[in-house]
């Protein structure tokens, strides 16, 4: 999972097949069953400027701090893994013959702790349907406060797993991955407490959800500093200290309501209309009428400049052409905008970036989940692949924070068919090196991998915005997740393919995804960019069609 690659919660959206001139400002919701919030529940939005600057800053530090320690920690267990095993997690599972030999691990137990991961990462992207429902409804205050709960509680049940009467590895980790998307999501509105610097808290907040992953990598470093006396229990029962502090920040720091977009702002501020209120209908005062409208009035041009201070005329103004010429670039900007979402599910358009989503996000949890054991076979020597996983531990937080400005450059200045040929030529390469025995190989992989992850799941995310629209991005996008999700349980069959099938050997599995990802990506490809040159040729026509529609009330005009 990562961040929706949004500049601010609402845009300008375009709907084709209307006027060209026509635009409409929709608020854009992270809830994929759609909103269901009643109307008095947005109006309490806050505005940025009825906080103090102090506390709209310290809102933003905590945001970053929980987020870095919570908000995405399952994905480290390649370096929690090995913690794991040397604490004999599902050794149980093993034969005698196979506890007594020599052998790390043993098939059942392998793909239990697999399975404990896959089920994290399936949770997490599922977790998109209630978190959305929850923050539109609720506000982030509450969100956060789930988030502080189902993680509390995964901590709690990890830490006593070996003294319940069920297994409790599966769901704490479950409960953990599940906290996550409830802490992170609920904080992208914090982007409007500064909108001149929206991009910067936004980059900040993805920087810490990638390095989150890292907490296991330095837990990994204690435990065997500690020689293993720092176990799993002492950790997760210290770790309780992060919901903790999450929960007192919800309930002191954190705003009970979203902040307010500037594009909702202006919408207030620009709108006449806003200065008749219908219960004026049951005042007889004229006088008092009019008292009301100055009132009104008055208040929007209040909001005006409140607009301005917050980002300024000629940022504003910068920031409007910035995302005029994002949409001219991207070459689909507005493909299905003003459909339905049962139409646009119902179109190439979803079934082919869902596929591959399905794809490249099985691959992508597949290789974090087995990457020792892969490079153990292929390398013939488990020291060597030990520090293939070690350098993986450091370099996947790492990488993320250092993609994350290369990833705004690629979307802001290229098309969308170019990112997507981007994403399956690097997708190719990985599976190529993926597949090669040896060391430098093994490195290579690993550093096109962690950057390709976080491009990957930004692009996806930001094909959807262009494509779908905001009005419909929830839905469109959280059932592309949702769906990618359920079907990575397929994942545990890969993995009983390797062990039984292929003999523990990582080569067949890892080429007949190469092969469907090669496949699906050009079919994806071909079709954007397709679609790309017609919605090209459409924008002609319509901007000709207007200019004749200018020029000939002109003649009328003149011959008159």
């Amino acid at each position: 999972m990562s961040l929706h690659r949004v500049s601010s919660m609402q845009s300008w959206e375009h709907v084709r097949g209307s006027s060209p001139a026509r635009s409409e400002h929709r608020k854009m919701s992270f809830n994929p069953v759609g909103t269901w919030a009643p109307p008095e529940a947005q109006d309490e939005r806050v505005e940025a400027v009825e906080m103090s600057k102090p506390k709209r800053i310290a809102q933003v530090v905590v945001a970053v701090i929980y987020c870095l320690f919570a908000a995405g920690i399952v994905f480290g267990y390649a370096a929690l893994k090995p913690v794991l095993i040397k604490e004999g997690v599902y050794r149980d599972e093993c034969s005698e013959e196979e506890i007594f030999s020599v052998e790390r691990t043993c098939y059942e137990q392998e793909i239990r702790l697999n399975l404990m991961f896959t089920t994290a990462a399936v949770g997490t992207n599922i977790c998109a349907l209630p978190v959305g429902t929850v923050l539109d409804r609720y506000g982030p205050r509450v969100s956060g406060i789930v988030g502080s709960i189902l993680i509390a509680i995964g901590a709690l049940l990890f830490a006593f797993a070996r003294q319940l009467p069920f297994d409790g590895y599966i769901p704490g980790y479950l409960f953990l991955a599940l906290g996550g998307p409830f802490i992170f999501i609920s904080s992208f509105q914090l982007s409007n407490t500064f909108p001149r610097h929206s991009g910067l808290i936004l980059a900040l907040l993805t920087g810490a959800f990638d390095s989150s992953s890292a907490v296991f990598l330095f837990y990994r470093l204690i435990y065997s500093a500690s020689r293993g006396k720092f176990t799993t229990q002492k950790f997760f029962l210290v770790y309780l200290v992060v919901p903790l502090f999450i929960l007192l920040v919800q309930l002191f720091i954190m705003p009970a309501k979203s902040y307010k977009t500037i594009g909702e702002l202006l919408s207030e501020a620009e709108d006449p209309e806003g200065d008749i209120d219908p219960a004026e209908n049951g005042i007889d005062d004229q006088e008092e009428i009019d008292r009301l409208r100055e009132e009104r009035r008055m208040r929007r041009e209040s909001m005006v400049s409140e607009v301005t201070s917050l980002l300024g005329k000629k940022a504003s103004d910068k920031q409007q052409k910035d995302e005029e010429k994002k949409k001219e670039i991207s070459g689909v900007w507005g493909a299905l905008h003003g459909r339905s979402a049962l139409r646009q599910i119902r179109s190439p358009w979803f079934a082919l970036i869902t596929l591959f989503t399905v794809v490249q996000m099985t691959r992508i949890n597949y290789f974090v989940a087995t990457i020792r054991p892969q490079y153990e076979y292929m390398l013939k020597d488990y020291q060597l692949a030990e520090r293939v996983n070690e350098v993986f531990d450091v370099a996947l937080p790492l990488g993320g924070v250092i993609a994350i400005p290369l990833i705004g450059l690629v979307l802001d200045n290229t098309s969308t068919p170019f990112v997507l040929s981007l994403l399956v030529t690097l997708a190719t390469i990985i599976g190529i090196l993926g597949v090669i025995p040896y060391p430098w190989a093994a490195y290579a992989n690993i550093a096109l991998f962690v950057l390709y992850r976080p491009l990957y799941y930004t692009a996806v995310s930001d094909y959807a915005a262009k494509v779908f629209g905001f009005h419909t991005f929830g839905k469109v996008y959280g059932l592309i997740i949702c769906l990618a999700g359920l079907l990575n349980f397929s994942q545990s069959g890969l993995d009983a393919m390797t062990h039984k099938a292929f003999r523990s050997d990582p080569l067949p599995v890892n080429i007949l995804l190469l092969a469907v990802a090669l496949a699906v990506g050009l079919a994806l490809v071909g079709y954007v960019w397709h679609q790309s040159r017609h919605i090209a040729r459409d924008g002609l026509e319509e901007e000709a069609e207007q200019a004749a529609e200018e020029t000939m009330p002109a003649m009328s005009n003149s011959g008159s």
